[in-house]
């Protein structure tokens, strides 16, 4: 949603500042678009017949339309109003300040690193939007999982972006890790192992569970849920269906958690 450049997709859910309000209709400049200038018609401010538009709608105001049609050749964006019910109105206007907070967040992660915010956009800032969709959400999951994001990231600026995430956002999930080591003597010791991983995935939980091949014999566990203690009782599970299906299957195992002992 940040820093976007080129026009919206029609049926897109867009922010707009009410610019100029005439009978037949709104002109307003969309906030996401570089304040491209799109138009409401009359007839899609509200449902019925609309007798003065200014009950409607009016000069300065925040409103969040839907995008009907869009002729970039002319620079034509036609918007709705009222195809936009109060339930996507509230979603919408707080992913658009959170998107807003995001980018306050990189200008920071910019200062303390010595370069500009377009700098950081060209570095690593559009890469995040791209991964993760918004760069918000980018925010949350390295807040949610520090640790997880400086392994799958390298450059300069990673330990600065942590930092500035940790420091400024809540999550609204939370991570754990272990390690399981499973081993198995067996012929088809292999096959036992990917046996007792998959018999691991399917514990019980209103939770993510993700296992990652480290090296032979260590494979990493994320558990991603709302709640601490939610994350434990799945880790919990996952353990002891691995462990109880690789001791099944005549091998042996052990699980240990991620900074304790």
């Amino acid at each position: 949603m940040s820093r976007a450049q080129d026009y919206p997709e029609s049926g897109e859910l867009v922010v707009c500042t009410v610019k100029s309000v005439k009978n037949f209709g709104a002109f307003v400049t969309l906030d996401e678009y570089g304040d491209k200038e799109g138009f409401v018609h009359v007839r899609d401010v509200a449902t019925g017949w609309v007798k003065y538009i200014r009950d409607y709608i009016r000069e300065g105001q925040k409103i969040v339309c839907k995008v009907l049609d869009v002729d970039s050749s002319k620079g034509h964006i036609d918007l709705s109003l009222k195809s936009v019910n109060e339930h996507q109105k509230r979603e919408k206007i707080q992913q658009w300040k959170n998107e807003n907070k995001a980018e306050k967040l990189l200008e920071i992660t910019a200062e303390r690193l010595g370069i500009t915010l377009q700098a950081a956009y060209d570095a690593f800032g559009y890469d995040l939007l791209e991964e993760y969709e918004t760069l918000y959400g980018s925010f949350e999951t390295i807040a949610a999982a520090p640790d997880e994001f400086r392994r799958e990231n390298t450059g300069d600026w990673v330990e600065a972006l942590i930092e500035v995430a940790v420091e400024n956002v809540t999550p609204p999930y939370v991570q754990i890790e272990a390690f399981l080591e499973l081993m198995s003597a067996a012929p088809d010791g292999v096959d036992r192992i990917r046996k007792a991983l998959l018999a691991a995935k399917e514990a019980p939980g209103d939770a993510k569970v993700r296992i990652q091949y480290v090296g032979a014999p260590r494979y990493r566990v994320v558990i991603t849920a709302d709640e601490y203690k939610i994350a434990e009782e799945v880790l919990k599970s996952v353990s002891s269906l691995a462990l109880d299906s690789i001791v099944a299957g005549g091998g042996e195992g052990v699980v240990k958690r991620v900074g304790k002992s």
